[in-house]
């Protein structure tokens, strides 16, 4: 059997899963098995990876069901001792899995080893750096706070304690990542390699940018870990909830808003406000105001036009300044 599995979910994916499948297959580290999930695609997905030679592409179709369940199905059959999933649009670097590998076999207690991520568009070029944070040993704390890891595509997993923390919560319509690496993270310590190895592919139709159903499911996934935290920990909560809602402010601003991104955006500063005070006296936080004014009160092209005008605020890495995830 494979030392590894990767697990590959993918839905319509007949742009990237090419350049998905070519960055496994490129992989420095070669023992592994790759499990693709159709979930029921309707496009030419299945075609074109019937067009990649390699014997260690195993494809399985299924109705559609989503991503929980999708990497649940290829949990199921996986025969790897680690799991890797992969997002049928991300990539990873060649030495990704060989450096995961790596640190896992050094630091035995450790049951998850991640690395940086940094961000890409649909051309697969580059956008910007990730957050970049390196957490060894007892995750759990940081993880309270932020999702480190950013992305489902990261992590290589120990299979024994997937299937001990019952794998992907299918009820979540988002975060579910968080909520995985939250439950392996309160029983096992994490490892860190730190450098960027997944490139995470960026798209203003992708789930990420569903900005109400990431409020439902950071709320639900923020409720159920303090339920389970311990009393030391509670205190972490409020500084959740205001990471969590400066998080989708930017989400809700990417770009340029319309005015119903400004008016969700409105209602998100305002709780992000609520559970941290100290926005009020930063600098960033009056032209992300001022940005959302506009986008509320303007017509659309004027928006744009004085956005663009505006050196360097509606730049991502700008909005990031304030909407960072806090340490």
């Amino acid at each position: 059997m494979p030392l590894i599995s990767v697990i590959i979910p993918v839905y319509n994916g007949e742009k990237t899963i090419r350049e998905t499948i070519e960055s496994v297959l490129d992989q420095t580290f070669q023992d592994f098995e790759v499990i693709i999930i159709n979930d029921g695609s309707q496009d030419k997905t299945l075609e074109v990876i019937n067009n990649i030679p390699d014997s260690r592409l195993k494809v399985f179709s299924y109705p559609n069901a989503g991503l929980s369940a999708s990497r649940n199905r290829g949990l199921s059959r996986a025969g790897g001792e680690y799991i890797a999933f992969l997002d049928a649009d991300d990539l990873w670097t060649e030495d990704k899995l060989e450096a995961q590998l790596l640190a896992l076999e050094q630091n035995p207690q450790a049951a998850l080893a991640y690395s940086w991520s940094d961000y890409i568009d649909e051309s697969s070029n580059f956008v910007r750096h990730g957050s970049h944070i390196t957490v060894n040993g007892d995750a759990y704390p940081r993880l309270l706070l932020t999702d480190i890891l950013e992305n489902g595509s990261n992590p290589l997993i120990r299979k024994q304690a997937l299937v001990e923390v019952g794998g992907s919560d299918e009820t979540l319509p988002s975060v579910e990542d968080w909520d995985l690496w939250l439950r392996i993270a309160a029983r096992y310590h994490f490892v860190a390699v730190p450098k960027p190895q997944i490139l995470y592919r960026i798209s203003a139709h992708s789930m990420s940018f569903n900005v109400p159903k990431m409020e439902f499911s950071c709320l639900k996934v923020v409720e159920r870990a303090f339920n389970q935290a311990p009393e030391s920990l509670q205190y972490l909560k409020r500084d959740s909830l205001a990471n969590i809602y400066k998080y989708l402010t930017y989400k809700s601003l990417v770009g340029v808003p319309e005015r119903s991104q400004g008016l969700i955006a409105t209602k998100l500063l305002w709780f992000a406000v609520n559970y941290d005070y100290s926005l009020l006296q930063r600098r960033i936080f009056w032209k992300v105001l001022l940005k959302i004014a506009i986008s509320v009160t303007l017509p659309q092209q004027l928006t744009r036009t004085l956005i663009r005008k505006m050196q360097g605020f509606s730049d991502v890495t700008t909005l990031m300044t304030l909407l960072q995830f806090d340490p």
